[in-house]
């Protein structure tokens, strides 16, 4: 029996609103055969010229509907908010959940039967993906791709990583305003999107892993021809995703999640796959915790030598045979069995990968590091979690007790850090408030603040660095991140004063305010919330409603999912 098509809602039926559906269409010049049971695809593009790294995808979505008609498809683009990390403020995780809420809302509104999410700059992928996850229809994912490595001075150098030692350069390395220009102008020369593995490539193997991109997708370059034969094959699957009914549902199950989970240990990924991630299984109904992350990821080895832990970017990454070699090399950690898009069991898409350069992807038996992946602390500083990458901090420092130096607010930092008279030494703790969910609102990236310039000049390459923030995933140091609750709901980080001993010990999973319980009840009965920082519009909504960074800082409101069904026309 075929398979009746969600669009034949709106463009098979022979009443009024079956014309009204399809005469509007017509005036795009659309035959007659569009409309008698050919699979509707949903191009979703996040395509911006706000957005440099996904500048490109305005003409990938042609490509994409190239494959859609060949697969015997009719494909419709359209578009959704696109964020823009380099651009937006004051961070583009404030409107993450905006972005997935038109994206949810565009597809269920519309006769669409199947989805292809054009993706790319950091919160573009988790934003559509959390949105088509509220719907469940076939949906394919086609990352963009990274830049080609960027050039500076005869080396290689990331587009995001070098951001974070422009202070450092300047100030030790005495770098001319002539060499921060070439390294500007060099560092992001291609399209694309950063091609370190920051929080952009994360996404694009965090997706892959999760098996919603066809085999090999998330590390060719944007500007390489088999990124458009990638584009090109997906358009060509999606229809056949439809006429299998292969429903995210049946893909992303708890398996996926942790086959994901050990994948973004194995290539060093950025710490916001956390975030993203349990919001994305928060969608799908599917239980995942802040804790699943260090007990299924922490213990995975590091194989893939890419900045910021190591030396190598994307561009490399690709050329050595790229993730799924990461993936076969992992296989004895996988669950191998778990369905892809391509209808095929991750096992199966990557048994037979050649790895081109062990320098860039290391092999199980050698790794890079024994273990890798993400360590959550426990403590009286961050009752419900906290953070660390352990291979991008520093070892000496993975236990350490120092007085803190505390900073309010962000504005607080800039206008304090290179004062030569601050107490801070290199012992000291730097504490972060006011960069959380609320606070901020939408907790930057921020928690890698720069050192103070009076410990870079004395060499000075590192400190502990807390706070209820973000960091960049092309950024390094032992920086403790996600701290919850955060200071701005009353969390402990909130009452922290300059002084305090904060004691670190990684291997313990322990993160602790020394001070006394009955000293920390009387600081937190004298607590006050700050005010809100807006009062009016989706600021507002976002504060009313954002959850706690150990529960993905998805709206409360946009839990689960409201299915495709729409039983009401218009008219």
């Amino acid at each position: 029996m075929k398979q009746k098509l969600r669009s034949h809602d709106w463009f098979g039926k022979s009443d009024k609103m079956g014309f009204v559906h399809r005469s509007w269409l017509r005036n795009q010049g659309y035959p007659d055969d569009y409309f008698t049971g050919r699979p509707v695809i949903g191009i979703c593009n996040t395509w911006s010229e706000l957005t440099p790294c996904n500048g490109h995808l305005r003409d990938f979505a042609e490509i994409v509907k190239r494959g859609v008609i060949e697969a015997g498809g009719f494909p419709l683009e359209f578009p959704v908010t696109s964020l823009g990390e380099t651009i937006m403020r004051p961070t583009t995780m404030l409107f993450r959940n905006l972005a997935s809420m038109d994206t949810e809302e565009s597809i269920r509104a519309n006769p669409l039967d199947g989805v292809v999410l054009l993706t790319g700059c950091d919160k573009t992928t988790p934003s559509t993906l959390m949105g088509a996850c509220s719907v469940d229809l076939p949906t394919i994912v086609v990352p963009g791709g990274p830049m080609l490595n960027g050039r500076f001075k005869g080396q290689c150098i990331g587009s995001g990583s070098f951001n974070w030692m422009v202070k450092e350069k300047q100030l030790v390395e005495n770098y001319t305003a002539e060499d921060i220009h070439e390294a500007e102008v060099g560092s992001a020369r291609s399209q694309g999107h950063c091609m370190s593995m920051g929080t952009a490539s994360t996404m694009a193997c965090m997706v892959e892993a999760l098996g919603l991109t066809l085999p090999g997708a998330a590390a060719i370059p944007a500007v390489d021809a088999r990124k458009k034969v990638m584009a090109q094959m997906s358009g060509r699957r999606i229809v056949e995703m439809v006429k299998e009914d292969l429903k995210l549902s049946k893909i992303l199950t708890r398996k996926a999640f942790e086959n994901s989970i050990i994948v973004n240990a194995g290539v060093g990924g950025s710490t916001n796959l956390i975030i993203h991630l349990l919001a994305i299984a928060g969608r799908m109904g599917v239980e995942l915790n802040l804790e699943d992350f260090d007990t299924i990821g922490s213990k995975i080895p590091l194989l893939a030598n890419l900045k910021p832990s190591g030396e190598y970017l994307m561009e490399d990454f690709y050329y050595a045979g790229g993730l799924p070699v990461v993936i076969k090399e992992l296989k004895k950690y996988l669950h191998n069995e778990v369905i892809t898009v391509n209808g095929k069991s991750i096992g199966d898409n990557n048994s037979n990968p050649v790895c081109y350069n062990t320098e860039v992807i290391a092999t199980i038996d050698k790794p890079l590091q024994e273990h890798a992946g993400i360590a959550v602390l426990k403590g009286n500083l961050c009752e419900d979690g906290a953070i660390i990458k352990p291979s991008a901090a520093t070892k000496e420092l993975m236990k350490h007790r120092g007085p803190a130096i505390v900073f309010e607010t962000m504005e607080d930092y800039h206008a304090r850090i290179d004062d030569p008279n601050l107490d801070i030494t290199e012992n000291s703790v730097i504490v972060l408030k006011g960069v959380g969910p609320v606070g901020y609102p939408g907790m930057p990236e921020v928690g890698n603040v720069d050192l103070p310039e009076k410990l870079i000049r004395k060499g000075v390459k590192d400190i502990i660095r807390i706070s209820d923030g973000r960091m960049s995933g092309t950024a390094y140091g032992t920086v403790i991140l996600h701290v919850s609750p955060e200071s701005s709901v009353g969390g402990t980080l909130a009452i922290v004063q300059d002084g305090d001993m904060i004691e670190l010990d990684v291997e313990k999973r322990r993160l602790h305010l020394d001070i006394s319980d009955d000293e920390l009840k009387k600081r937190k009965a004298a607590w006050t919330a700050p005010a809100p920082m807006a009062t009016r519009g989706y600021v507002k909504f976002y504060i009313d409603h954002v959850q706690q960074a150990h529960l993905g800082a998805d709206l409360d409101i946009l839990q689960g999912g409201s299915g495709s069904e729409v039983t009401r026309d218009l008219h």
